[in-house]
């Protein structure tokens, strides 16, 4: 067995779980459930229909590559929405959602030297530890506190740790904190990136759900370009029709970026056995072609912040973050214990932020706080809003 298995951390749910065991919550309260990070808005129409016209396309194999359609669609979707010129045939790879995409990016970027570091934000999607560690690398934890408007603290990686490090993880907009990295920041790290020879992994697949509609969240490859760094070289992100489309179950997005990474990652995708099934090829082509269906999407999201913070605002400090679709909660208690008792007396699931982090430097920056995903419909989410003002009232 793979020796690295074992430094594996329980995954959050696995964890909240067991916080749950044995409380039995209130039998005339519906359960809301908070803590997934999966959309519950309808899949657009758009992208349905083409899947079922489509689906004889079942008895082709797909090839890794992908449709030429399909890229020529991410492309011009890039294209549009980041001003950027990506060349279908070798700066883009369909890939089977990002989760897939993320954790195959190490095992195929890094390189098993020892002592190498993989950076990446804390707290952090999970994903990108267990690739680190299974890849034979070390993680390098970036605190994303609020004095640091939570963003991940950069500035306090030594030259030492930047010349170990292989792989950096930047997840903008941030799961949890709906923090965006600024073009300033990006291109700080690109600069970084080309001195020491690191790739950056950009995790963008929240880029779709934001608060302001004049202001979008930047693109790594966005401010690569405004710095006239053209080539991308040691720059790759991460798209999802997971987030932007109510997509969940497509398992669709893309990698694009730097043509050699690329072409090394496609050379180990045609032994990973990983391709698109072909109708779900053409339905992400639909997807990534229809802009209305997201701008809708963004409305729903503006409008659940907005009712829930109103509501939650008489109890606690809270404010809607810039994009995602996550509240990053503080709490006066201890953030698992305010899970807990909040699941046995309301019967909501929220996820405790401590097991979306790691204690580094006796610091664990997800300590006394929750995620709420609003994921659930506005009925659903105005209920759980009044359910935590009054436990948040009980606790006073």
């Amino acid at each position: 067995m793979n020796p690295h298995l074992t430094q594996l951390h329980p995954y959050p749910f696995e964890k909240l779980a067991q916080l749950k065991q044995g409380f039995v919550p209130p039998a005339d309260k519906v359960h809301i459930a908070l803590s997934i990070g999966e959309p519950k808005h309808a899949t657009p129409d758009v992208i349905a229909k083409a899947l079922v016209e489509n689906i004889a396309a079942l008895g082709r194999y797909p090839t890794t590559k992908g449709l030429p359609e399909l890229r020529g669609a991410i492309s011009e979707w890039l294209a549009r929405r980041f001003d950027v010129d990506i060349d279908p045939e070798t700066q883009v790879l369909p890939v089977n959602g990002t989760r897939e995409a993320l954790f195959a990016f190490a095992q195929c970027v890094l390189d098993g030297r020892e002592n190498a570091r993989v950076l990446m934000p804390n707290p952090f999607y999970q994903i990108y530890e267990g690739a680190a560690l299974l890849a034979g690398a070390e993680p390098y934890y970036l605190h994303t506190l609020e004095g640091n408007q939570y963003l991940p603290d950069f500035a306090s990686v030594s030259a030492e740790t930047w010349q170990a490090c292989q792989l950096l993880y930047i997840c903008s907009p941030g799961n949890p904190t709906g923090e965006i990295i600024d073009q300033a920041t990006h291109q700080k790290l690109i600069k970084l990136a080309l001195q020491y020879d690191f790739v950056i992994a950009s995790d963008e697949c929240y880029s779709e759900i934001y608060a302001d509609e004049n202001q979008p969240p930047q693109g790594l490859l966005q401010s690569a370009d405004a710095m006239g760094h053209s080539s991308y070289k040691n720059c790759v992100i991460f798209h999802s029709l997971s987030k932007r489309s109510n997509a969940p179950g497509l398992r669709s997005g893309f990698v694009a970026g730097d043509a050699n990474i690329l072409s090394k990652l496609f050379k180990y995708r045609t032994y990973h056995g990983c391709a698109m099934s072909v109708p779900t090829q053409y339905a992400s082509i639909a997807g990534w072609q229809d802009e209305q269906h997201v701008l809708q999407n963004r409305q729903f999201y503006r409008d659940k912040f907005k009712v829930v913070i109103e509501i939650l605002s008489e109890v606690c400090e809270v404010r809607q973050p810039p994009a995602s679709f996550y509240l990053w909660l503080k709490t006066t208690l201890d953030d698992a214990e305010f899970a807990q008792q909040l699941f046995a007396q309301q019967n909501i699931t929220v996820l405790p932020g401590s097991y979306l982090s790691r204690e580094a430097g006796g610091v664990n920056p997800g300590k006394n706080h929750v995620r709420m995903a609003l994921v659930a419909p506005v009925p659903e989410c105005i209920e759980a809003a009044h359910r935590i003002k009054n436990f948040i009232n009980s606790l006073i």
